[in-house]
């Protein structure tokens, strides 16, 4: 009897020991891993038209232009590629100056209660918005996420409320939150090109985020805990300074990055990879892809004259019309010398005119066919001319004819 009850004693030790053994071995699913062989050879392997991913947008930053997409439209968990609004908000807040850099955080117990990928924060700890932020953008994590919401919107559930209206600003119609920082699946989704739109917005309007993104390696709580980029491509592709990694089960691998090169911004956004290594390695195929087939190319700048425009019944005949803003165009390689460029002015304008009014506009075309638009504006203020004005603009102009 007692050589049974050794014997199966032993038995459990040694089960106990093997699946520990099993556990160690098997590396966490969600860990952000990058093996440069495996993913060059994913890279060499992929057709840019089937990619694994179950959703996937290419888009220029500048423009807003989608080189290429597929089910970029459907409606999928995204994980922490949720923080890219929260991140957004933030970077608002900040911008706006409701909060700064330099402004403590305080842990709260719920903050320092999220699971998944934290800093673990302790209630009552306090840090810089400047730390928190780059344990956000490169550990993604999400207690720290949690106490910046609360910082700028009081709890994490008012800080939802303000990341579902900006989506809908935004135009993001097939996205709903419910959490900061993406550790809901159900009901929390969003889609490739809306996280395409949300990416934009951050990178083009607060562009200081990239200062975040782009760290490689840091440390967090004054040196004692490290910081590591989940989005590997900030060290292995060239130009890339962003921006956003995602994990759970139900989400699968997903991925927004960003990368310039040769004065061009492209996003990319894969959604629900198999696995970590496919992420990286198809999104680098989608940006081989951009960077190999499209330019980038300043065509006009803000404030060049166009022409004059005539003014009626103004103290001043004539105004000059400006670009009102920079006009990049984004071209397959090869039609920057097809591109027709087609003024359209207002044949006359009645006084009084401001400045900034609308007084024409840019078209310009490929083979007939509009590729951008850009507005002109007046050069400055025009007054309309009353009889008491003309009659004192006389006087004053005898006045100095007498005096010369």
């Amino acid at each position: 009897m007692l050589k049974n009850i050794i014997s199966c004693f032993l038995a459990v030790v040694l089960l106990l020991n093997m699946v520990a053994i099993s556990v160690l071995a098997v590396p966490d699913l969600g860990e952000p891993v990058y093996d440069v062989e495996t993913v060059a050879q994913i890279v060499t392997n992929t057709n840019i038209f089937e990619l694994k991913a179950k959703a996937h947008v290419l888009m220029d930053a500048t423009t807003g232009q989608i080189l290429m997409e597929g089910n970029s439209n459907e409606r999928l968990p995204i994980a922490s590629i949720t923080k890219i609004m929260s991140m957004l908000l933030i970077m608002e807040a900040i911008d706006s100056g409701k909060i700064n850099m330099d402004d403590i955080v305080t842990a709260s117990e719920y903050a320092s209660g999220m699971g998944g990928s934290q800093a673990y924060i302790e209630p009552g700890e306090q840090y810089s918005v400047r730390d928190a932020l780059k344990a956000v953008a490169t550990h993604s994590s999400n207690d720290v996420t949690v106490s910046l919401a609360e910082l700028v919107a009081g709890s994490e559930m008012g800080f939802v409320v303000l990341m579902n209206e900006k989506a809908k600003e935004l135009g993001m119609n097939n996205t709903n939150f419910l959490d900061c920082t993406g550790l809901t699946d159900e009901g929390h989704y969003s889609t490739a090109y809306d996280i395409a739109l949300m990416s934009r917005e951050l990178i083009v309007n607060h562009p200081k985020i990239l200062e975040f993104t782009s760290i490689w390696m840091d440390t967090f709580r004054n040196g004692e805990f490290e910081l590591v980029n989940t989005n590997k491509l900030v060290h292995f592709y060239d130009g890339c300074d962003g921006l956003k990694t995602g994990f759970t089960r139900a989400a699968g691998h997903c991925l927004s990055a960003t990368a310039t090169r040769n004065n061009m911004r492209l996003i990319s956004v894969v959604l629900g990879e198999p696995d970590s290594n496919t992420r990286f390695a198809e999104t680098r195929k989608l940006l081989d892809f951009g960077f190999a087939n499209y330019e980038s190319t300043m065509v006009n700048k803000k404030g060049e004259k166009v022409n004059e425009v005539e003014v009626k019944k103004g103290l001043v005949p004539k105004t000059t019309a400006l670009y009102s803003d920079d006009v990049s165009l984004l071209l397959a390689r090869g039609e920057k010398g097809k591109v027709v460029r087609e003024v359209r002015l207002k044949s006359s304008l009645t006084a009084p005119v401001s400045k900034g009014q609308k007084v024409g506009e840019v078209v310009y075309k490929i083979d007939e066919r509009e590729i951008a638009k850009v507005d002109l504006v007046s050069a400055g203020d025009i007054q309309r001319a009353s009889f008491g004005k003309l009659f004192g603009m006389l006087i004053s102009s005898w006045f100095n004819l007498g005096r010369s």
